[in-house]
C-alpha cells in the first residue's frame, strides 16, 4: 500500500488526480438487465475471467503518451496489470 499511496500523492501534487476508488471482487457484483419489458437482477459479474478489476483511477492527462507513462508507474506501484481507456 505504501507504493500506491506514494503514487497517489504524486498524482495529486502534479494535478493529474480526479478521483480513484477500490471496487469489490466479482462475486460481490450484481447484474441488472432491463433491455426487455421485465427487469432481471442476479448476482455475479458480467465477465468470467480469472483476472478482474480491483480499482480505478480517473486522471487528467495531456495526451495518450502521458497516460501510458502514468499507467506504467501505476502498474509498478500496485504490482498489477493495468488497462487505460479514454472518456468518450
Amino acid at each position: 500500500m505504501k507504493k500506491i499511496d506514494s503514487f497517489n500523492d504524486m498524482l495529486q501534487e502534479n494535478g493529474h488526480w480526479v478521483m480513484a476508488a477500490g471496487i469489490g471482487e466479482p462475486n460481490s457484483a450484481t447484474q441488472i438487465d432491463s433491455r426487455d419489458s421485465e427487469t432481471i437482477v442476479f448476482n455475479g459479474s458480467l465477465f468470467e475471467t480469472p483476472e478482474f478489476y480491483s480499482g480505478f483511477w480517473v486522471l487528467q492527462v495531456e495526451n495518450h503518451k502521458q497516460a501510458l507513462d502514468l499507467a506504467t508507474k501505476a502498474s509498478k506501484a500496485c504490482n498489477r496489470k493495468l488497462e487505460i481507456r479514454p472518456f468518450l
